[in-house]
């Protein structure tokens, strides 16, 4: 067998329109599963610092279960096995004028609800970095619990959350790959057509795992934007060139993880 350089190039910078929409659907996916995952996540860690123990487990066993089971076995249960269950059967819909298919809505939840467990975990360990003098002195001004946790306690947590988040969003877009399992038109899936039909294997998958790597390597730069942005709000310089970036080196500018809670 060999390489065929032609194909290869033509696939890598000329890509199928199908290629081109598997390509969109999972940056899609990934952005929309990351935005809910957030918003659940948060609930979730919060439900873990509420005061009331019947949240606290319902918290605690909601990561344990998620996080204790395969993405993979979760995606196949929420598409099909609550359907066969007669629990919820995902049916093709429109979404703001955008027409979401069942398996693509099965997708979301499920990655929803995967990722949600770990970012709970983040926010958590975020909160619990925060001095608890800081909720005191909210309290004294005569701010409440919610107002004293969005205004005070949120954005000093939010500068060691961004990195771990980060990384979570980077991991999120590689396992799109595994919703084929379901029939959803990914990158990987549609990779796997074209593979079948045309008997060029290792020439279009290399080209996915180049697309795979442009998305991460584009998340990689903003995510240093958001990071450097919230430095700047603290009063931190950050000095990176490109290869810190990318590899995720630290600068003679940053901080320790230490100094930098002391800082916040």
């Amino acid at each position: 067998m060999k390489f065929d350089w032609t194909y290869f190039w033509k696939a890598l910078f000329s890509p199928s329109e199908a290629f081109l929409n598997g390509f969109y659907l999972t940056i899609g996916i990934s952005v929309a599963s990351m935005v809910c995952a957030l918003v659940l996540g948060l609930v979730i860690a919060l439900f873990g610092r509420a005061r009331w123990r019947l949240l606290n487990w319902l918290a605690a066993g909601y990561v344990w279960l998620i996080r204790g089971t395969p993405l993979l076995v979760q995606l196949v249960i929420i598409y099909m096995g609550f359907a066969v269950a007669g629990i919820y059967t995902f049916q093709d819909t429109a979404f703001f004028g955008i027409q979401l298919k069942a398996a693509v809505q099965a997708a979301i939840v499920g990655m929803t609800i995967h990722e949600a467990a770990y970012i709970s975990e983040i926010i958590r360990a975020g909160l619990g970095a925060v001095p608890p003098g800081q909720f005191e002195a909210a309290k004294t001004l005569g701010m409440s619990a919610p107002s004293a946790m969005r205004w005070i306690i949120l954005p000093q947590a939010l500068r060691t959350m961004v990195p771990p988040l980060g990384n979570i969003f980077n991991g999120l877009m590689k396992s799109t790959s595994v919703l084929s399992i379901i029939g959803v038109s990914e990158m990987f899936l549609v990779a796997q057509s074209i593979s079948s039909a045309t008997f060029k294997t290792f020439e279009i998958f290399i080209v996915a795992a180049i697309y795979y790597l442009l998305l991460t390597t584009v998340w990689t730069f903003i995510q240093n934007a958001i990071e450097r942005a919230l430095d700047h709000q603290i009063g931190l310089e950050t000095r990176r060139n490109m290869i810190d970036m990318l590899f995720r080196r630290r600068g003679r500018g940053a901080l320790r993880e230490g100094e930098m809670r002391e800082a916040v």
